[in-house]
C-alpha cells in the first residue's frame, strides 16, 4: 500500500507503473531519469495539489491491478 510519507524514490522503485499516473496527475516522480527525493506527502505540498486521497486512490489502484 502507498502511503504519504513513503519516499518518492521508494514508491517508483517498488511500483514502476506508477511513473505514469503520478505524472498525469501532476507530480513529478522523475527529473533527468532519476527519482525525486523526497515523500510523495512533500512533493505533494511542494507542487500545492490539494488532492492527496485522490492520488492515493488511484495510485493503490494501479498496484493492485
Amino acid at each position: 500500500m502507498i502511503t504519504a510519507d513513503m519516499l518518492i524514490e521508494d514508491i517508483i522503485e517498488q511500483y514502476p507503473e506508477t511513473i505514469k499516473p503520478l505524472q498525469e496527475m501532476g507530480v513529478q516522480c522523475i527529473v533527468c531519469g532519476e527519482p525525486v527525493w523526497g515523500t510523495l506527502g512533500e512533493q505533494i505540498k511542494r507542487k500545492n495539489l490539494s488532492n492527496l486521497n485522490e492520488i492515493l486512490l488511484r495510485l493503490n489502484s494501479v498496484i493492485k491491478k
